[in-house]
């Protein structure tokens, strides 16, 4: 039987929480960081796959990174790549710190847009020992381009993120619109998007579905694929030709300096989230990886 432990550590900018899986058995255990898509709060996918790979033997820490959920900091819901690898980081630390995990043995989960802060964190911190990405949301300028309609809508956004910026430090205030909606076309994701809307499903009072407009600049002008051959950790990514951009998983997968492995199966991007057999099939694979490299 596996336990969940809500905990607290420090991150950079205040107190972050989490919860913490714990397989059964009195060892010591490898310990594996979990976070999930951009905007996202644990509840959404993390929880679900920590919880997995409690089951399959490891202490799978989720959290709410800096500004979302329960932890703490300011502003809040805006999406920072630069503080999001620094809150992996701290999250890391007082995995390794634990009296129920083997500090020397340690791994990183990244779902979706976690699986560049995830793979941006192992390439400077050596105490990652193993490296799974599932459904990973990889991109570059190029990429960024291809999913958000040419250089010109990049661009738009990019000045509507400085705009918004810029009243923030004048005034305090954040300009939010949805992350997910049907009707308002300054949403982050203008679409029917059924995970993010179905209260069954990702559309939990824990979630807020808004996006700070001054996130924009930092979300597109981050560049994952560079990121590639600096990481010699060994890597795993489990993708689908159907799910988002999977030429980014390529390109990265190309570039990795370590040993590699990449299992392209069957579902759209948010199949992987929490459908059956996408999730499961994710965490045997990413449990498997961590089996044969957290050693």
């Amino acid at each position: 039987m596996t336990h969940r432990e809500k905990v607290t550590f420090s991150g950079q900018d205040g107190t972050l929480t989490g919860n913490l899986f714990l397989p059964g058995g009195a060892a010591p255990a490898p310990g594996v960081v979990v976070a999930g898509t951009w905007t996202s709060v644990k509840e959404l996918m993390a929880d679900r796959y920590a919880e997995r790979l409690a089951e399959r033997g490891y202490a799978a820490l989720s959290f709410d990174f800096t500004g979302f959920g329960e932890s703490e900091g300011q502003p809040r819901d805006v999406e920072s790549p630069t503080r999001k690898v620094r809150d992996i980081h701290d999250a890391l630390t007082f995995l390794e710190g634990h009296p129920a995990v083997d500090g020397g043995r340690l791994g990183a989960l990244g779902i979706c847009a976690a699986a560049m802060y995830m793979s941006a964190n192992a390439a400077d911190d050596p105490r990652v020992k193993s490296l799974a990405l599932v459904a990973p949301w990889l991109h570059d300028a190029a990429i960024c381009e291809s999913a958000y309609g040419g250089a010109e809508a990049v661009a738009q956004k990019i000045k509507a993120g400085e705009e918004a910026r810029a009243a923030f430090e004048a005034t305090g205030e954040v300009d939010y619109v949805p992350v997910v909606s049907t009707t308002d076309p300054r949403a982050a994701m203008p679409y029917d998007i059924d995970f993010y809307l179905n209260p069954e499903r990702g559309g939990i009072p824990a979630w807020p579905n808004r996006f700070a407009v001054m996130a924009w600049r930092d979300w597109l002008t981050y560049d994952s694929i560079v990121l590639a051959p600096r990481i010699t950790q060994p890597t795993l990514i489990v993708h689908s030709e159907d799910a988002a951009i999977p030429e980014g998983a390529r390109r990265f997968h190309g570039g990795l300096a370590g040993a590699k492995s990449i299992l392209w199966t069957q579902g759209t991007q948010f199949d992987f989230y929490d459908q059956e057999p996408q999730v499961t099939l994710a965490a045997d694979t990413t449990a498997s990886h961590f089996a044969a490299t957290l050693r």
